[in-house]
């Protein structure tokens, strides 16, 4: 079988959990510390906070930014719901918006109609590792003195071109960026988040939100050699990372430029081999973008049945994923009111991720498009006829 990601770890991970193991220290630490220097450093931003995962990521950028119940996010439904979860555990309403069709981000030209007098953030997304469009987003919010928070939870690594320099998403140009170290992202701490941020204040506030709102951590009192007792300043919540998962995560910040290379060696692999399929679209990298390929989504012909395409391919020993969900579909947001999203729908419905990870060979991608020719030489409304074998 070969699957739809791997993540890429060793003895290295192993014998750095261990050593965390040994010191008796497992709880947020010093490792934690320098994770958070080391990975603010990758992004060029001065502030970088390590939580739980990047949902609670989510959550306390929203709330430092100032959304509170009665108020509105601008996002999109074509996410993963958890961008749709933490703007109403805020008490507000996301405002979904059509994507563009081509990078599967938020479409700009739409942004500024759907902005109110409620409207508090844009919460934009870099769906798969593909950078959205900030140098068109940022300047429509900020003239609304709206925040920009992105969900930047597939993009670790990924580069945006602003103002003709290249940096790194995380990098702040917008107020808050959001990452995720789930196993299925490019780096992985098991699970875990990061927000980076220019702004001082906020980075404090998000560290007190973390861990319950004390004024003084637990690490800083067992240090201490004078007894210390700590104030609950604010009210917030357990949503700390562990030196457990920071000190992998030190790990496989030193492998990622490597990671990086690899993954986008693959997808122009991946492009080369698609060419001999030419109804399939292969995923579009604006000229003012790097992904770093966290996901390959390709789009499937007229007529091609996504669900009976990824059963095929799975009875061929590859494994695939559906499109992106869209949140507006889920029974969950059934009520919610939102606009035609015509762009979110088809990518969602007609769009399918292929494997990919650093240890791939070519010879496993050879067999991935293989087994997608084979399965749309089977659509009943393809046929045969659809693309010959190269």
């Amino acid at each position: 079988m070969i699957p739809i990601t791997k993540p890429l770890l060793d003895d290295s991970e192993a014998d750095a959990a261990a050593a965390v193991v040994r010191s008796g220290w497992l709880s947020q630490g010093a490792q934690v510390a320098a994770f958070e220097a080391e990975f603010g450093a990758r992004v060029g931003a001065p502030y970088a906070c390590a939580v739980s995962n990047c949902t609670t990521a989510l959550h306390v950028a929203l709330m430092v930014a100032g959304v509170g119940p009665g108020d509105e996010v601008v996002t999109v439904s074509h996410s993963f719901i958890a961008t749709a979860n933490v703007v109403r555990q805020c008490g507000a309403a996301p405002i979904f918006v059509d994507i563009d069709p081509l990078t599967y981000n938020l479409d700009p030209d739409r942004l500024e109609a759907a902005i109110t007098p409620r409207t508090r953030a844009v919460l934009c997304v870099h769906q798969l590792g593909m950078p959205c469009d900030l140098a068109r987003i940022l300047p429509i919010a900020g003239a609304q003195g709206l925040a920009v928070i992105e969900d930047a939870a597939c993009a670790i690594g990924s580069e945006i071109r602003l103002d003709g320099q290249w940096s790194p998403i995380g990098t702040p140009h917008a107020d808050v960026a959001c990452f995720s170290f789930h196993p299925r992202k490019v780096i992985t701490t098991g699970e875990g988040g990061m927000l980076t941020t220019r702004h001082a204040e906020w980075d404090h506030q998000f560290r007190l939100l973390r861990q319950h709102g004390m004024s003084v951590s637990d690490a800083v009192r067992h240090r201490s050699d004078q007894v210390v007792f700590e104030d609950y300043l604010i009210s917030g919540f357990n949503y700390r990372m562990t030196d457990i998962q920071a000190a992998i995560g030190r790990r496989q910040l030193q492998r990622l430029t490597g990671i990086i290379a690899r993954r986008r060696e693959l997808a122009g692999r991946y492009r080369e081999l698609l060419a001999d399929i030419p109804t399939v679209r292969p995923p579009f990298e604006p000229d003012w973008a790097r992904s770093n390929w966290q996901s390959y989504g390709v789009g499937l012909p007229d007529g091609a049945d996504q669900g009976r395409v990824m059963q095929s391919m799975l009875k061929m020993g590859v494994a695939t994923r559906r499109g992106v969900m869209c949140a507006h579909l889920e029974p969950a947001y059934a009520a919610a009111t939102a606009p035609p999203l015509p762009a979110s729908e088809a990518a969602h419905s007609r769009t399918i991720l292929l494997p990919l990870y650093p240890q791939m060979t070519h010879a496993e991608q050879v067999t991935v498009v293989g087994a997608l020719r084979m399965a749309l030489n089977a659509e009943p409304a393809l046929g045969d006829a659809f693309c010959a074998v190269a």
